[in-house]
Order: C-alpha cells, then structure tokens, then sequence
C-alpha cells in the first residue's frame, strides 16, 4: 500500500466522519430546538467521534463495504455506515410542536447530508484536478471532497427510503400519525426492530443498485454538471 492509498483512506475516513457525525447531531439539534434536552444531556451534541462511534454501523459495514470489493479485485469500495443514533424524546418534541416537529427531527440529518453534498459539489468543480506537481495537501483535501459528495449523497439517498427504524420510515410513521392513518403508524412500530436486517439485506444484494446507486448517482451528475 503506496502514500496515495494511505491518503484515500485518511481522507474518506474523515469524509464519513463528518457525514454521519454531523447527520446524527442534526437531529438532536432540531429536536432540542423544540425543548428536547435529551441529547445535550447525553452529551450527544459534540463533534467527538468517540460519542457517536456504532460497532456495526461505524466500524463493521464501512469497513466491508470498502475493503471487500478490494479483495475481489476491484480498486475499492465506497464508505458507507452510521453513527449512533441520538436519543430524542419524541413526545417532548410532539408535545411542543406537534408532529410537523417530530418530521422536521427525521429529516434534519437528511438535510444536513444533502446540503453537505451539494457544497462539497460547488467546491470540488472549483478545483483542478491533482498532478503529482501538486502537495500531498492538496491531494488530500481534494480527495477528501470527494469522498465528502460521495458520502453524504448516498447517506441522503439511503435515509430517504423508507426503511423501520432510519429516517424514512420515522418520516413516514409520523406523517401517518398526523393524518390519523393508524394502519401505516402501527406497520413502523412493529417492525421498528427488524430495520437493520432490511438494510444489510440492500446493501448485500444487487437490491443495492437499483435503490441506492442509481439514484446517487443521478444525483451526483446533476450536481457536478
């Protein structure tokens, strides 16, 4: 493993760092815009890696998805995970904004992922491809952006499905409460536990193409044209 491969990894190490510490903030800062003390209290709102730090999520499926397609003879996978989810108290957040808070809580990370992508897009056209005449800097603070727009638009795209237990499906399960469509609700609460299952599922199978890097990567081309 050559200097440049070490800079691949350091930078899309940091890249998901970001991504998924920033999405997991954003929900508790929402939710603490609406009386939510729960993960201040918790000491959930800071930027410490080690707080938010999940063994399958932060460790064991970044690491497959990167490192396995690199044993299959290909030249790297993607970084992929999550962090720790936040603990919020949803009925304190119900309670001060009705459930139009509850959705704004769900989709915060989602927002803060997406918006991510979009600046790591503005800043990466604005820089020239790297030369081997370039520092090391700044091919690591070009990969990294790159790694960032990747990242962030495929954790945008991934907590848009609407999958129990991720965003999508609390996004859904309160919209269903809001309009008193109890059948739907009830659905999210009783397979809440089974989300991870449906999730490595995805992104195990060729599933993963056709819900998750077709629509990144349609995404991307429109930001990057």
């Amino acid at each position: 493993m050559d200097s440049l491969d070490l800079l691949k990894i350091a930078a899309a190490v940091l890249a998901l760092a970001v991504a998924i510490i920033g999405h997991e903030i954003m929900h508790g800062w929402v939710a603490y815009m609406y009386g939510d003390m729960t993960a201040k209290n918790a000491g959930r709102l800071t930027i410490n890696p080690i707080s938010h730090i999940d063994l399958v999520g932060t460790i064991i499926v970044p690491a497959t998805m990167y490192f396995l397609p690199m044993l299959l003879g290909s030249d790297g996978g993607i970084l992929f995970g999550w962090a720790k989810p936040v603990p919020i108290n949803t009925f304190t957040v119900i309670s001060r904004g009705g459930y139009n808070a509850a959705m704004q809580v769900d989709l915060a990370g989602i927002v803060y992922n997406f918006t991510m992508g979009a600046v790591a897009a503005i800043t990466l056209t604005a820089m020239s491809t790297p030369t081997t005449a370039d520092s090391l800097f700044y091919i690591f603070f070009y990969i990294f952006i790159y790694q960032l727009l990747i990242i962030n638009i495929v954790l945008g795209v991934f907590n848009l499905l609407p999958i129990p237990q991720f965003d999508g499906g609390h996004f859904l399960m309160h919209l269903a409460l809001k309009y008193k469509i109890n059948s739907i609700a009830e659905f999210y609460y009783k397979y809440d536990r089974y989300g991870i299952i449906i999730v490595l599922i995805i992104l195990m199978t060729p599933l993963n193409q056709y819900v998750l890097f077709m629509p990144v990567q349609a995404i991307i081309h429109l930001l990057l044209s």
